[in-house]
């Protein structure tokens, strides 16, 4: 009938984030929670088959108008199999209107897919790409967020939560609610209150200074250095801080070695996918015998410090400017 709604969609693309946001406003459509979860069906699309998606399409919503049903990885998995595609594409067509089937793809699907060409062409059908910001529109998406929240944030403190979290749509999300909360709504958010709430946001300081070190830039990590100092930083609090970043540097370089990219470094080393992209990054700064070199020298001013050889701030500032001119 024309103008009726699709009955079947394909959302595709790695913004997971928003996805799921709208897969929740599909099952919210359905009814209260426990309606909504007797007319939710999912289904692993890399091992279903058709025979049991044609059997979870055509029950009968159990007291409610429409049913929903999400198949996730069964258009990647029948991009080179034609019966299927020809067989999926035919039952498309005749979808019970009871009936609203999402299929779900973690990454985006080429243009000339056939399914997702039928959903962009045919009445029946709707297409969605869901790609997440990049680094120039994340302070954007950030502000329109934190409006969605109820509350408003600085433009610079945008960048720096953009710059502290990274892309992680989630996890922003769930920082943009804390600062909201934190200033109550009364007031914008500033970059003062990331760096009270937000516990990436004096980690990715010392990514800061870790990259202008790995630049041998030593004005530049000096500067950082007593950014932090004079922002209340213990000076041996810093230093174990600048032990820990090393450290995992070594195991990143080894692994990196190995073939490892960050996603795998994240999981092998249990950290999280932000700052693992980031040591992935800096690893390229050093050779192993050079990361190695700097360790040592980090544990020898640790000691240093703590046998009282040297003021602790003092040896901070030694020990950047001879890391920055570490060859």
């Amino acid at each position: 009938m024309a103008g009726s709604a699709p009955t079947f969609y394909v959302f595709h693309g790695s913004d997971e984030f928003t996805r799921a946001e709208t897969l929740a406003e599909f099952r919210g459509r359905l009814g209260p929670a426990d309606t909504a979860d007797l007319n939710t069906t999912y289904l692993d699309g890399r091992k279903a088959s058709l025979a049991e998606l044609h059997h979870a399409c055509d029950a009968i919503p159990f007291l409610a108008e429409k049913r929903l049903v999400i198949v996730e990885g069964l258009l990647a998995r029948a991009a080179k199999q034609e019966k299927l595609l020809d067989e999926l594409a035919e039952y498309l067509l005749r979808l019970p209107e009871t009936t609203r089937l999402v299929f779900v793809e973690e990454d985006p699907l080429p243009d000339n897919h056939p399914i997702l060409r039928l959903a962009k062409q045919d009445a029946h059908g709707y297409a969605k790409r869901f790609d997440p910001p990049d680094a120039k529109a994340l302070p954007h998406w950030i502000a329109e967020r934190v409006d969605k929240h109820g509350g408003e944030i600085e433009p610079r403190a945008a960048a720096q939560l953009a710059a502290a979290v990274g892309a992680d749509l989630r996890l922003l999300d769930q920082e943009m609610v804390k600062l909201v909360t934190y200033v109550n709504a009364e007031r914008p958010i500033t970059t003062a209150d990331v760096d009270e709430v937000v516990p990436y946001a004096q980690a990715a300081v010392i990514f800061d200074l870790v990259d202008a070190l790995g630049r041998r830039d030593g004005r530049t990590a000096a500067q950082t250095l007593h950014r932090l100092l004079d922002a209340g930083e213990h000076p041996l609090g810093l230093l174990a801080m600048i032990v820990r970043q090393f450290r995992l540097l070594i195991q990143v370089k080894e692994l990196k070695v190995e073939g490892a990219d960050s996603r795998a470094i994240a999981k092998e080393l249990g950290i999280h996918p932000f700052p693992a992209r980031k040591l992935h990054n800096q690893a390229t700064y050093f050779t192993p015998v050079q990361l190695e070199a700097v360790y040592r020298h980090l544990l020898e001013t640790d000691v240093d410090i703590k046998s009282g050889e040297i003021e602790a701030e003092v040896a901070l500032d030694l020990l950047v400017a001879g890391l920055a001119a570490t060859e």
